[in-house]
């Protein structure tokens, strides 16, 4: 969540998820993601050391679950661009009824994929290994609440916001949070309303919602 080479890869060049690689361990020098909400409440998880690979800071997720307390139980949520995968287990520690990680990077792909199983929380996840813009233009999944936070600078979020709305991958009354750097302009589709938008340094949170 960083201006500039942000998360590696579309959080590490650009998302994808997937790979099995020996990621139980982080590579030396990595940090650890803390789960702020609901069930794993505290629990930290282990993220492997890319450069530019950044989670979402606590501040910036208390900020967005607190306005999607309501949104997120028992909902279908997609992590594109997921790098640390931050925002997709804080949902599924709220409730989700699936996450959907999405995560180009392969190592990075392989610890969400440890963290997964380190979770017990296989039969409700799913970690795809692919750039998440391929992903967003071949999918056939549709959900109540997408969740992206691509690398800054790159201009993947546009493109994004097109896939989702050319092909209609969010259901009517769900939900689209954006985190991008506080300069970007975004460009919603006429059916999206601006929910909720807040500036934090030089990052911009915004939350729309999918009108009928």
């Amino acid at each position: 969540m960083r201006p500039t080479g942000k998360r590696s890869s579309h959080k590490s060049t650009q998302s994808t998820r997937g790979s099995q690689a020996s990621a139980t361990k982080p590579a030396r020098g990595a940090g650890h993601i803390r789960i702020i909400g609901g069930r794993w409440r505290g629990r930290k998880l282990p993220v492997p050391d890319l450069p530019g690979l950044r989670p979402t800071t606590d501040r910036v997720k208390e900020t967005v679950f607190n306005w999607l307390q309501f949104e997120v139980h028992d909902k279908r949520v997609l992590d594109a661009f997921a790098g640390t995968g931050s925002l997709g287990f804080e949902a599924l520690s709220r409730g989700a009824r699936s996450v959907t990680f999405v995560e180009k990077a392969r190592s990075a792909a392989a610890q969400l994929t440890a963290n997964v199983h380190t979770l017990n929380a296989q039969a409700n996840t799913h970690v795809c290994h692919q750039d998440a813009l391929e992903y967003l233009a071949h999918t056939s999944e549709t959900f109540d609440l997408v969740l992206l936070d691509p690398p800054f600078e790159h201009g993947f979020l546009s493109t994004a916001i097109e896939h989702l709305k050319l092909r209609n991958l969010v259901v009517p009354d769900g939900w689209i949070y954006l985190e991008s750097e506080s300069s970007l302009t975004v460009v919603a589709p006429e059916n999206w309303r601006l929910h909720r938008e807040k500036k934090m340094g030089q990052v911009i949170c915004r939350l729309y919602q999918v009108m009928h």
